[in-house]
């Protein structure tokens, strides 16, 4: 195959294939991944305005600039204080939230409908509040899921007209944002719109009114709402489908005029692992929008797989799905493949895990990192080598030059500088050559 002929996804795959290796610094050598996520940083150290010369400084990373997420659901109990503090429960709770926190700076919470407003007028607000504010407080960025679903939607709008569904939809947007603004301020807007106005398995009112309306003016309904609620909120279009279909849609809501400020692209693979191929097949299709994209529901199974000819993974049910040591060992390999595929592709911004842990898994599948005992499984270490190890500078210590500057290579996100018992924060948002100045 002659160089011309390589497609541009074969090219990253070959490039983010290389051997991997460490250096002083602690971060990826990985060429695509050192291009998109790292920087070399000059920073310029003052104090009272006067460059600090000759002076010992440590600098230490604080936070990744990628969202490493995973669903939050399972923590809803423990920020609203149950089981009681101290109690064996809480304990068990506490060492599961440990867990997540050693790998993840992004939480997802879950607004479904029919869950959140089981009875009209009775939101789950508070609960919610006291959950969103658990993960703020320990330095997480938060998002909502999902604002508009034809699934797990509220039963009682099955009893209004089309015309009031779609005022409630509108007014249960503008109320849900404007009441987490500020904790929460990124959404997952609609969900899984290719398939919403042909879902079949049941009646339900979402379902009902984007038949009516179309798909285009359903997004564009949602969308204007949440605008309005959210003016600087980050809004997400949301979908299963991988297919030309979503892709359509895309480009028919592109088209309208609609804004909308990333793609979410969910990636349940019970049936097995899409591959570095496909994987970055998928990037190179869905980032000629030029929108970022967030991997926003992705599972990966340690046990064996789901069935290939099982077209909805829902249909799949077993009274049991155990991981087994062979799968954990595929699990643990699979994700790092994964996740360093993911980081190669500039367009990527966030990745969300479906469930830390087997306990309460989606389907029952053994999809955490985390096993139903509360002990983690090869994949969560394998993984926390990557996030906390290959791609996370430890504290280095090094001295000023004669200007004050100091330099170091590391990943984008937060960092500290410590320098004679002062420390102060900033932040490294783009990849290459930055020059940064800090204040003690």
């Amino acid at each position: 195959m002659s160089p011309e002929s390589v497609s541009p996804a074969r090219a990253l795959l070959e490039a983010t294939a290389m051997p991997s290796h460490s250096d002083h610094t602690g971060f990826a050598p990985d060429p695509a991944i050192r291009k998109h996520r790292t920087a070399e940083v000059t920073v310029t150290v003052t104090e009272n305005g006067a460059p600090i010369a000759d002076r010992e400084v440590t600098i230490a990373q604080r936070d990744h600039k990628f969202l490493f997420g995973c669903i939050g659901f399972d923590f809803l109990p423990l920020a609203n204080g149950v089981p009681a503090a101290g109690s064996p429960e809480a304990a068990e709770a506490e060492r599961l939230a440990d867990l997540w926190f050693g790998l993840f700076n992004f939480a997802t919470l879950p607004f479904y409908w029919g869950q959140f407003e089981p009875e009209r007028g009775r939101p789950d607000t508070a609960r919610l509040l006291a959950a969103a504010r658990w993960f703020a407080e320990r330095g997480c960025v938060v998002k909502g899921h999902p604002l508009a679903w034809h699934t797990e939607t509220a039963e009682w709008l099955k009893d209004l007209s089309n015309a009031d569904i779609a005022r409630e939809q509108v007014a249960r947007i503008k109320r849900d944002m404007t009441d987490f603004a500020g904790l929460i301020d990124m959404w997952d807007v609609i969900n899984e719109v290719v398939i919403m106005p042909i879902f079949d398995k049941y009646d339900n009112g979402i379902t009902r009114i984007c038949r009516e309306m179309g798909r285009i003016p359903m997004v564009r309904m949602v969308f204007d709402a949440a605008r309005e609620a959210g003016p600087h909120a980050t809004l997400l279009l949301n979908d299963f489908d991988m297919s030309a279909a979503y892709e359509c849609l895309i480009e028919g809501v592109l088209e309208a005029g609609i804004e909308i400020d990333a793609l979410g692209l969910q990636s349940h693979m019970h049936q097995g692992y899409w591959g570095e191929e496909k994987t970055l097949d998928v990037l190179e299709r869905f980032s000629r929008y030029g929108l970022p994209i967030h991997f926003t529901e992705t599972t990966l199974v340690s046990g064996h797989l789901m069935p290939p000819e099982i077209v909805d993974l829902n249909d799949y049910r077993i009274a049991e799905w155990p991981s087994t040591p062979e799968g954990e060992a595929r699990q643990a390999d699979e994700v790092v493949r994964h996740y360093k595929t993911l980081l190669s592709h500039p367009s990527v911004e966030a990745m969300t895990y479906w469930g830390l842990s087997d306990r309460g898994a989606w389907l029952g599948a053994p999809g955490g990192f985390v096993r139903a005992d509360g002990t983690p499984k090869p994949s969560y270490e394998a993984l926390r080598s990557l996030i906390k190890g290959e791609w996370w500078l430890a504290p280095t210590t090094t001295t000023t030059d004669a200007d004050g500057r100091a330099r170091f290579s590391g990943f984008l996100g937060e960092y500290e500088l410590t320098a004679a018992g002062t420390t102060t924060t900033f932040r490294v948002d783009r990849p290459g050559d930055n020059a940064l100045a800090v204040s003690l």
